[in-house]
């Protein structure tokens, strides 16, 4: 049930910050706490009005235009507050910044953050920084990595920034480097995992995909760095985006990643635990790409803990 105070009606001129964004994504940010039902209803019995004019959910915003917020009740956001950011988030997030611009900040995410709230989780990188830099008018994920997956993670400070990434990542103006350390002896004639991925919902809500040839394409470039016992580092590249890619990859290739416990074996995990790798070793390590003329490369160093397995183990 929403509660707090109604607020009155609100008339707001549209910023470079909002340029673009579609109308009914721009409501869910300024209208927090309103259900994404009642802002379709708002939209659809033209309460919402831009320069006077009812507008359909698609509708894309530009500098200057006036969008009228009829008075709706909104959650207080002192009853929503209960996540905040520790002292120790702060300074591990402040010094996992790889990149920083007016346009763009890239940050060595750790293994077990994720990139936003939901799902049981209050609060995720951008909640965080946002949090943390009051002061941005935008700030957004430019992409995604899993829960479980560190390194490197783009968040853009201006529309502009956010569209010309998208586009680049929707063909191949990223160049996006991992390095996995997967179960047992990868060929070096393995260069390449090709099989389509279909993305299947349980009933618990957990994600879940699987190799299938009504998937989507999918294709992973991979390459050998190092030998273990028992193990293999290897760089990926993937050429698409598809969810759980890398790691449904290497299970398809009979060499899931350590430390999966969604794609890997149970009993290669725990082995690998007694040699430290505690979690997930997938590392998004690497980022390089061409942005307005310049050309942007970053590098994540791995964990301590991940570093510490592969010094030892050498």
């Amino acid at each position: 049930m929403e509660s707090g105070r109604p607020q009155a009606v609100q008339l707001v001129t549209v910023d470079e910050g909002a340029e673009g964004q579609r109308i009914d994504n721009y409501l869910l940010k300024v209208l927090k706490g309103v259900p994404k039902s009642r802002i379709y209803r708002l939209l659809r019995k033209g309460e919402v009005r831009v320069n006077k004019s009812r507008v359909k959910p698609e509708f894309k915003l530009g500098v200057g235009d006036i969008v009228r917020i009829p008075p709706v009740r909104v959650s207080d956001p002192a009853e929503k507050a209960t996540a905040f950011v520790s002292d120790s988030m702060a300074d591990t997030l402040q010094n996992a910044i790889l990149f920083e611009d007016d346009r763009l900040l890239i940050i060595n995410k750790p293994s077990g953050l994720a990139v936003h709230g939901g799902s049981g989780v209050s609060l995720g990188l951008i909640e965080a920084l946002r949090k943390l830099r009051p002061e941005a008018k935008f700030l957004e994920l430019v992409h995604r990595l899993d829960r479980d997956t560190s390194g490197c993670v783009m968040l853009a400070k201006k529309r502009k920034t956010l569209k010309t990434l998208h586009g680049l990542l929707r063909g191949d103006g990223v160049d996006k480097r991992y390095l996995a350390l997967v179960e047992g002896r990868w060929s070096p004639r393995k260069e390449q995992v090709k099989l389509p991925l279909l993305k299947n919902v349980l009933n618990s809500g957990e994600r879940m995909v699987k190799t299938n040839p009504e998937g989507k394409y999918a294709l992973t470039r991979y390459q050998v760095v190092r030998r273990f016992s028992g193990a293999t580092l290897v760089e990926a590249k993937p050429v698409t985006g598809r969810t759980h890619q890398i790691r449904v990859h290497c299970q398809a290739a009979g060499h899931p990643i350590i430390g999966d416990d969604k794609y890997g074996r149970d009993e290669v995990n725990q082995r690998f635990r007694e040699r430290g790798v505690r979690r997930l070793f997938l590392h998004a390590y690497r980022l390089r790409f061409e942005l307005e003329g310049e050309w942007i490369e970053v590098e994540a160093p791995l964990s301590e803990d991940l570093q510490l397995f592969v010094s030892n183990e050498s």
